[in-house]
């Protein structure tokens, strides 16, 4: 836990319409860029709801799919630790 009490690394941006706690983890490989978008917000710990190669035919945005996937998979995590 002492590395988020130091801050963010740079590659680490909060995932915007998706809610508050929701991050996104940006890394590149040669040509290609991956996601990985997670929460702590829950009872203290990291919990990794979905990680991809990012693929957008629509410029930076992250396609809808994605999103939706997303959304969905912290609905269930909600549920899941009630």
């Amino acid at each position: 836990m002492r590395f988020w009490r130091r801050g963010f690394p740079s590659n680490v941006k909060p995932m915007k319409g998706v809610g508050t706690g929701v991050y996104e983890l940006a890394l590149r490989h040669r040509t290609d860029a991956y996601r990985a978008v997670y929460t702590i917000q829950f009872e203290g710990a990291l919990w990794v709801v979905h990680a991809f190669q990012k693929k957008s035919k629509s410029g930076i945005k992250t396609p809808k799919q994605e999103i939706d996937l997303i959304l969905e998979r912290i609905k269930r995590l909600k549920e899941m630790l009630r």
